[in-house]
C-alpha cells in the first residue's frame, strides 16, 4: 500500500496497482441492500416498473463497493471517474423514479442545475476534497450523498419537465456542460497539482505524477461529462425547434 498523511475511511488505504479490493463494509451493504428493497416496494406499490431505477441503484452500489472505490483513493483521475458513474450514469436512471416526486413537479430545472453545479464545484475545491479523506468519514458520505441527491434531482427535473419546458431544459443542460467543462479545463491546465493526498508517493507506484493525474480528471470532466449533456441540450433544442419546423413545412 501507498502511504497518505491520514488515514482514509471506507475505501482503505490507497492500494498499488492490482491491489485494489472490494469495498465489503457491513455497514455500507447494509444500506445499500435496505435502499433496494425500499426501491422495490414503492415502485411496486405504485404498480409502476422498477427495472430502471433498480439499474442506477445497482450503479450507485458498483461505485461504492467496486475497486473502483479503493482506487479511487491512489488517484484523482478515478475519483473523477467514480463521481462521473454516479452523477451522469446511476442518477439518470434513479431519476426515473425520483420525476414523481411532487417537489420536482413543482419546481423546473433551473434550481436542480444551480444545486449540482454548485455542489460539484464545492466538492472539487482543495479544501472539502481533501476533507473526504478524514477517518471519521463525515465529508466522505456528505460529498457522495449531495452530489448523487442533486444529480438525481436534476436528471429528474429534465425527465420530467423536457417535453413541456425544452427552453428551460436547454438553457440547464448548457449550463451544467459549461461549468463541468470550465472546471475540467481548471484542473487540466493548472500549472500545479492542487491535492496534498494524491502525491508523488501514492501516484507513482500508478506510472503518473500528481500533476498529470489531476490532468487526466480534469479531461474526463471536461470532455466526457460536458459532451453527455450537450446531447441532452441538442434533444431540448428539437423539441424547441420542432413546432416551428411542422409549420414551415405544412
Amino acid at each position: 500500500m501507498a502511504d497518505l498523511p491520514f488515514p482514509v475511511p471506507i475505501c482503505g488505504p490507497p492500494p498499488l496497482p492490482g491491489a485494489a479490493t472490494w469495498n465489503l463494509e457491513p455497514t455500507l451493504l447494509a444500506t445499500l441492500l435496505a435502499g433496494a428493497l425500499a426501491i422495490a416496494w414503492t415502485e411496486r406499490r405504485q404498480g409502476k416498473a422498477m427495472a430502471w431505477p433498480m439499474a442506477g441503484w445497482l450503479v450507485l452500489a458498483l461505485a461504492l463497493v467496486s475497486p473502483l472505490c479503493s482506487a479511487s483513493v491512489a488517484l484523482f483521475s478515478l475519483r473523477i471517474t467514480q463521481h462521473l458513474v454516479i452523477s451522469l450514469a446511476a442518477a439518470p436512471l434513479l431519476a426515473v423514479a425520483a420525476m414523481r416526486l411532487r417537489g420536482v413537479a413543482r419546481l423546473g430545472p433551473g434550481l436542480p442545475a444551480i444545486a449540482f453545479g454548485a455542489l460539484l464545484w464545492l466538492w472539487h475545491l482543495p479544501g472539502p476534497y481533501g476533507a473526504t479523506f478524514a477517518p471519521d468519514g463525515v465529508a466522505y458520505w456528505l460529498m457522495h450523498l449531495s452530489l448523487a441527491g442533486a444529480a438525481t434531482w436534476f436528471w429528474a427535473a429534465l425527465l420530467r419537465h423536457g417535453a413541456a419546458r425544452p427552453l428551460a431544459s436547454a438553457i440547464a443542460a448548457l449550463s451544467t456542460a459549461i461549468q463541468m467543462g470550465v472546471l475540467g479545463a481548471l484542473l487540466t491546465f493548472a500549472p500545479r497539482a492542487l491535492y496534498a493526498v494524491h502525491g508523488a508517493s501514492v501516484t507513482g507506484p500508478w506510472g503518473l505524477t500528481p500533476l498529470e493525474d489531476q490532468q487526466l480528471g480534469g479531461l474526463l470532466m471536461w470532455v466526457p461529462g460536458g459532451l453527455l449533456f450537450l446531447v441532452v441540450l441538442a434533444a431540448a433544442a428539437a423539441q424547441v425547434l420542432r413546432p416551428q419546423l411542422a409549420r414551415s413545412t405544412g
